[in-house]
């Protein structure tokens, strides 16, 4: 007797309507707190209900390994026992069908090796095996502003609600670069985590209220070309102001990088490892989301210019795109401006491919692909940063991948300090104490290039004091001190005040 075959199916959502739209909220997640914050502003901004899911924790893990393949890189499993255990709680108090009813999940897609392409097949099985096989998944392609909507019409992926998220991302990479700037150096403990809750529910307030024009050619023109923003951030420069920091103070500086979700993640799903790294006395160079962005919008370039036959047609796009580009980095630059440029610029993504090149190359995709190598040697090249700490998850092909170039990097360029960290969600000590035999080795290189700026300075700590009391403004949190050749902080700042 035959059996009947049940074909696999790929997973279609039910319709989420415009007349639905009001009476459901849209989850969302996998960015900072800050960021997520200012995205929810935008969503309310175009009259949706939006909320970001409460931030990863060990229970999240275990939820998570529950329901998936065991085999999945750790920010899978942490993202998918996420709304697993939010849905749960949801479920426990309304029921079911008003879960399924009440809300829907928009999570961002991808392609290529990368695992990140196929988050959205662990989800729908983890809702299958909770019973909530209806509950309603969209994804926000990161390549594409506008794209058709989703079906009912209830979500629409549009250039306002793209353009909104892209700038509520910039704007948060500004805000967090200034936290990690500012909260190692703070003489009041807990002052700056204080004027970072003011200074996000101000920019969610902004970013809520924001013009939006119907024209999406004209919506794009007036992100590109009004100070709106940058008038924000004016404000929030003047709530940095009241923070008084001690830079004399001697700390390595730590660049991260890694998989897109580990080094962006602060929480139980890296370990809290910035947090960490600040509690053993060190600076954090957190990993801006704006250079994963730039790096969408450039790569573009590569491929046309790889092209055998360069027509008319394709050096206007790359015009084009170059002029894009252009305005991108502007309206980065003009927000750091607007901070008294004391947040870091973007690295140029012709420099790290350059970086990279000897070592890995460009087109092989995955990940950060060539970037992690890039940035690692941009740090260290620049004097940005005394050590790199590369945030892996287990089992992370492509960032196996990177790790295995950087021996060959580390081959050629012996003094450069890099912690490769393999994060499975649930072996902290052992990471942990990884990164702090690296770092005990930071500590040491920024106390020597204190010492040696102290000696090119001729001036003895107490001097260097007296001339810091004659100017008070450069023990403000938002006073930007020239970069003199060295990584560390400190010893920057003992020059600068010698020259003053």
């Amino acid at each position: 007797m035959a059996t009947a075959v049940t074909h696999y199916t790929s997973y279609k959502a039910r319709p989420f309507t415009r007349e639905q739209r009001e009476k459901t909220t849209i989850l969302f997640g996998g960015l900072t707190w800050k960021h997520e914050r200012l995205v929810q502003g935008v969503f309310n901004n175009l009259n949706y209900n939006a909320r970001p899911l409460p931030n990863i924790t060990r229970a999240d893990l275990d939820a998570g390994k529950e329901l998936i393949d065991t085999g999945a890189c750790c920010p899978t499993i942490f993202t998918t026992g996420s709304l697993v255990n939010f849905l749960k709680s949801e479920v426990a108090v309304n029921g079911k069908q008003k879960t399924l009813d009440d809300y829907v999940f928009l999570t961002a897609g991808a392609c290529g090796p990368c695992r990140f392409g196929q988050y959205h097949e662990s989800y729908e099985m983890a809702l299958d095996g909770m019973g909530l096989k209806d509950f309603r998944l969209f994804l926000l392609a990161q390549d594409q502003l506008d794209q058709a909507p989703e079906k009912g019409g209830g979500l629409e992926i549009n250039m306002p609600l793209s353009l909104g998220i892209v700038w509520a991302i910039l704007v948060g990479d500004i805000l967090t670069d200034m936290e990690y700037l500012t909260r190692p150096y703070e003489v009041t403990p807990g002052q700056t985590d204080q004027v970072m809750k003011e200074s996000a529910d101000y920019l969610f307030e902004v970013f809520q209220n924001r013009p939006v024009r119907s024209n999406k050619y004209g919506m794009l023109a007036w992100h590109f070309m009004s100070s709106y923003f940058a008038d924000a951030l004016r404000v929030v420069r003047k709530k940095f102001d009241a923070i008084e920091v001690d830079r004399l103070q001697v700390k390595p500086k730590v660049k991260i990088t890694g998989e897109f979700w580990l080094q962006t993640h602060e929480g139980d799903g890296n370990y809290n490892i910035k947090r960490w790294l600040e509690s053993e006395g060190s600076e954090v160079m957190p990993p801006p989301v704006a250079v994963w962005l730039g790096y969408l919008l450039h790569t573009p370039l590569w491929r046309l210019s790889a092209k055998p036959n360069i027509d008319r047609k394709i050096r206007m796009k790359m015009a084009m795109i170059r002029g894009l580009e252009k305005l991108y980095v502007g309206t980065y630059n003009r927000f750091r401006k607007a901070l008294g440029n004391v947040p870091h610029e973007l690295p140029d993504q012709e420099e790290l491919k350059e970086l990279a090149s000897p070592f890995f190359h460009h087109e092989l995709r995955g990940g950060e692909g060539h970037m992690l190598i890039g940035k690692a040697l941009h740090a260290h090249l620049h004097k940005h940063a005394n050590m790199t700490c590369e945030l892996s998850p287990y089992s992370c092909m492509p960032n196996t991948m990177s790790q295995g170039a950087m021996a060959n990097v580390l081959g050629r360029h012996p003094d450069l300090l890099y912690a490769p960290i393999e994060i499975k969600g649930d072996a902290e000590v052992h990471a942990l104490s990884r990164c702090q035999m690296i770092l005990t080795e930071a500590k040491k290189r920024s106390q020597a290039e204190f010492v040696e700026a102290m000696a090119k300075t001729g001036l003895t700590l107490e001097r260097i004091r007296q001339i810091e009391e004659k100017h008070p403004k450069v023990k403000k949190a938002t006073y930007r001190v020239p970069h003199h050749g060295y990584a560390s902080t400190a010893a920057n700042y003992a020059l600068h005040l010698a020259s003053l």
